[in-house]
């Protein structure tokens, strides 16, 4: 695999190459104004690049012929001039603002742009649709860079995860047109309750590291923020149906009104997407639907969303122990015995354990062991130009979220459900069999705001931010029991709450001086939480915490020329513990907090582009798991006083001949605790339980590749069809802090095959046929597990648990637009 680490790294030396001859420049302003326009987009013969901060653009390397130029800029009717080039050609472009308000002002204040100091990539809807066949938000942005995503059921359909620059899903703040998305808890994205939105998705920008200001939990390793369906000016309709192994079925239905009267549109989607999963009994039933209305004025925007997601997935959360994925009978056995009375109570369960197969087995056999949830989400979004100077956006959201999992249970004492033993003919029964449901409602609600005010072509100022408060309801049901117990129906046997408020205000000014670009974000953010009632083990709650943090960012931009600048920024971020970090713990557990360092080079010619950057994050009391997890399979953290991230990223894309494009990015990194305390259960002889403390120094943090490289060569035979190979290559990772090379995942490369053919056919606006070749190679590789350790008889038992993913496998997908 040293060859992956040459490859990728001579990508990134990569020289300039020369294809042509002439090129098309100018100067983009505003009609009225004759102000610059900086950041405008501007194509021409599939080639694209962007104005800068004194309006200009160049596109060199360019045959002799005929090109489109266009050049497009927020809240400004689109430019378009055909030119026939046998010269260098120089534009002066004055555009004229356009007649209504467009969608991309309302994610504008939280976004970084061409000139902005911090780290990012944006994904089109173009991008989203060539991968979108069926799986999971994560899968489509897998060949960003410092990416890495996982799957349960193995296959990218139902539980599905994300992690950036080794930051797990709690890290990487998510927000839906600007309304946070993470959970308020969990502090987690729970993708599953989301199924198919990349249907509904314009846009996406990656920002990684502490990024821009934005609302909802702090950025600690990245953030997603993501914009919903905007404006299309005509009417359209869509079906995709996509189909594949392990039973996987897609269905989405798209239609779109158009601008009605110059004013109103409308768009609705509705999704289904069926599959068994990779693993066994690892099935998902999933649906969502999306609606949008909007009303587009001269100086207003109203846009309304309502979208909903329902999923129904096996639990696979288990994982596969190791034993029983390497094939290893003796370990396998001693694991057996280590956990009988615990995982294993039945012939049942022992059959399954020895004759499932190895990559594949699921340890749960009760038919409806399942997670179920359904999400509702309101949106109303407004905007109101003032004038070209000023504007506003406002938005009120809602989200109503309930759903259980359900789960059998052997052997349960009554004790534990707060229920009395049984008597029955003189003899006490204290333990029954049971299922049981576990359940979550809860309530979303809040504000986010944004005031922009640009002055003059040189300085920019926003001044936004949010108040959000979260109910959520922790409640637990016994729905059966082999023995009927003194209760009543749907009696509680726990009953918790959480509720939370988050409140911040941020202010950003942008001040362009020559060549040079200031930056500077300032952030206030209080958090209040209280947790009563009882847990899942019936322990009395009543905990309050109330925080208040102070996340400020400066940066500075230098632009070398038209086509590339360089950056330097600083970063603060603080960052509360999850639920579970306050009802699990010994002791209250300390916020997070991050200083981040982001240094950077970015260029954007004719035929490539490229971008790259170092980092450096250092942690104070960041909360790292310490690899055990509870009984649902979520980690328990603990703080580490002091913790850094390094690394060197690349980003690049080069157009090496009109019919071939290659997209490639590299990582590079060193991620450490510098001390860490391990902490090992005792069990007793006598029924007590200790522990037995390791010390390790400059370990490796958990999840933290030291490589991660993606490759993406897209070549066009003809016309309309593209044949494309998708590589991917993440380093060794280790499941918990210690650095063991016992536990830990081992290296993995894995390419996929797209195939796109897109044509038109008789009176149909496009026919699309894509298939899918996933892991093409057939590479066994495991992308996520768990660790955890304990001393029982004076004996180490050490338990590793794995999620495989699946081997070759396929989505067929046939599209058509109308």
């Amino acid at each position: 695999m040293k060859t992956i680490h040459i490859f990728a790294m001579l990508a990134m030396l990569l020289p300039k190459l020369v294809l042509a001859q002439f090129s098309i420049s100018g100067t983009v302003t505003d009609r009225s104004t004759q102000q610059a326009l900086a950041g405008a987009s501007v194509a021409a013969g599939g080639l694209t690049t962007v104005s800068n901060p004194s309006g200009d653009f160049n596109i060199p390397n360019l045959k002799a012929g005929t090109y489109l130029v266009t050049i497009s800029y927020l809240g400004y009717r689109t430019f378009s001039q055909q030119v026939v080039l046998n010269s260098n050609e120089k534009l002066r472009v004055s555009l004229e603002r356009g007649g209504v308000v467009t969608d991309e002002v309302i994610v504008r204040s939280t976004r970084a742009t061409s000139n902005s100091a911090t780290t990012y990539r944006n994904v089109d809807r173009n991008e989203l649709e060539k991968n979108n066949l069926g799986q999971d938000l994560p899968y489509l942005l897998n060949q960003t860079p410092s990416v890495v995503v996982t799957s349960d059921a193995g296959a990218g359909i139902g539980y599905s995860g994300i992690r950036i620059r080794g930051s797990d899903p709690t890290r990487i703040n998510v927000t839906l047109n600007g309304i946070p998305y993470n959970d308020s808890e969990s502090q987690g994205t729970f993708w599953v309750n989301m199924p198919d939105f990349a249907s509904s998705v314009d846009n996406i920008q990656i920002q990684r590291g502490v990024g821009t200001s934005t609302n909802g939990a702090g950025a600690f390793g990245g953030s997603l923020n993501i914009q919903t369906t905007t404006l299309r000016d005509s009417a359209y309709a869509e079906l995709n149906n996509s189909a594949g192994s392990f039973g996987t079925v897609k269905n989405t239905v798209m239609v779109g009104t158009g601008l009605i009267k110059g004013k109103f549109t409308f768009d609705g989607r509705l999704s289904r997407i069926l599959s068994d999963g990779y693993i066994d009994r690892g099935s998902s039933k999933l649906r969502s639907y999306f609606l949008s209305g909007g009303y587009y004025g001269k100086k207003d925007l109203i846009r309304a969303n309502v979208f909903s997601g329902s999923e129904k997935t096996f639990q696979v959360w288990n994982g596969v122990p190791e034993a029983k994925l390497r094939g290893d009978k003796d370990a396998l056995l001693n694991h057996y015995y280590n956990n009988l009375g615990s995982a294993y109570h039945t012939i049942a369960d022992s059959i399954n354990l020895f004759d499932s197969g190895p990559r594949k087995y699921s340890q749960f056999l009760y038919d409806d062991q399942t997670d179920n949830y359904t999400q509702d989400h309101y949106q109303l979004l407004y905007t109101h130009t003032f004038s070209n100077k000023l504007n506003v956006n406002t938005a009120l959201h809602y989200t109503y979220g309930r759903g259980y999992f359900e789960e059998f249970k052997n052997s349960q004492a009554f004790e534990s459900y707060g229920l009395a033993d049984l008597i029955i003919g003189g003899t006490t029964i204290s333990e029954t069999d049971l299922i049981r449901r576990r359940w979550l409602d809860n309530d979303f609600y809040g504000v986010t705001y944004s005031l922009n005010y640009n002055p003059s072509s040189d300085l920019s100022l926003s001044l936004g931010g949010a108040y959000n408060e979260y109910d959520g309801q922790h409640f637990g049901e016994v729905i059966w029991s082999s023995y009927s117990p003194n209760s009543n129906i749907r009696e509680k046997y726990y009953d918790g709450n959480g509720f939370k408020t988050d409140f911040n205000v941020y202010g950003r000014v942008n001040y362009q001086l020559n060549k040079f670009n200031l930056y500077a974000d300032l952030q206030t953010r209080s958090v209040r939480y209280t947790i009563t009632g009882t847990d899942k083990y019936r322990r009395e709650l009543n905990q309050k915490d109330k925080l208040h943090f102070f996340n400020p960012k400066a940066g500075l931009t230098y632009q070398i020329d038209q086509l590339s600048n360089v950056y330097a920024s600083i970063a603060v971020a603080n960052k509360e513990p999850n639920r579970d970090d306050y009802i699990y713990s010994a002791t209250r557990l300390k916020s997070e907090n991050l200083k981040n360092i982001e240094l950077g080079y970015r260029r954007n010619s004719g035929n490539y582009s490229a971008g790259l950057n170092a980092y450096g994050m250092f942690y104070n009391d960041q909360l790292v798991l310490t690899g055990k997890i509870n009984d649902v399979g979520e980690p328990i953290r603990q703080n580490v006083d002091k913790s850094y991230r390094l690394g060197l990223e690349f980003d690049g894309q080069w157009r090496i001949i009109p019919a071939l494009q290659w997209n490639f990015s590299a990582a590079l990194s060193r991620n450490k605790n510098e001390n860490f305390v391990e902490a090992i259960p005792v069990y007793n002889e006598d029924g007590t339980v200790t522990e037995q403390r390791n010390v390790f120094e400059n370990k490796d943090i958990a999840f933290s590749p030291s490589f991660i490289g993606s490759s993406e060569l897209a070549y066009k035979p003809f016309r309309n069809a593209e044949i494309a190979i998708l590589s991917k290559y993440v380093d060794k990772q280790y499941l918990d802090n210690t650095q063991n090379e016992s536990r830990r995942l081992d290296a993995f490369f894995v390419n996929d095959i797209r195939l796109r053919y897109n044509t038109a056919y008789k009176g149909l606006k496009d026919v699309g046929l894509a298939l899918l070749i996933n892991n093409f190679l057939n590479e066994r590789y495991e992308s996520n597990g768990y660790a955890f350790s304990y001393i029982y008889a004076g004996t180490l038992v050490a338990e590793n648990y794995y999620y495989p993913q699946a081997g070759t496998n396929f989505l067929l997908s046939l599209s058509v637009k109308f």
